[in-house]
């Protein structure tokens, strides 16, 4: 699957938010990019950390896991949409997943170090337009 395909996928609005000066540093850490519904499972969801740029991260959480979360200023797309930014307060001790593209050789070639990566990055945004 395409990773410009999950940032086609509908936002998430099942986070509610809860108003408090609480200091979050103490018990959980902070994760920043665009959430996205997990594709198959309701419990989690995805946050794309540096959407629209070569260094794009996927981080995969459980919504249990979530103890707050701020507004962030959103993102203009190429066709004048708004991209949804927050900063997530994620439980220390949870699990999380980080998705990472790259490009199988001797040795593996991440996104900033594959000409491939680009490419294609490239050649998706360009049909996709």
């Amino acid at each position: 699957m395409s990773a410009l395909k999950y940032l086609d996928t509908l936002p998430l609005f099942e986070i509610i938010k809860y108003r408090s000066k609480a200091d979050y540093t103490k018990d959980a850490i902070s994760f920043t990019g665009s959430p996205r519904k997990h594709p198959y499972d309701q419990e989690k969801l995805l946050l794309v950390s540096d959407p629209f740029t070569s260094h794009t991260v996927f981080f995969e959480f459980r919504i249990e896991d979530i103890v707050h979360y701020d507004d962030l200023p959103g993102i203009a797309t190429d066709n004048g949409e708004n991209l949804l930014m927050v900063r997530l307060w994620i439980n220390k001790g949870s699990l999380g997943v980080k998705y990472e593209p790259f490009e199988v050789d001797n040795p593996i070639r991440y996104m900033n170090d594959s000409e491939l990566l680009h490419q294609i990055l490239k050649e998706t945004s360009t049909h996709k337009s």
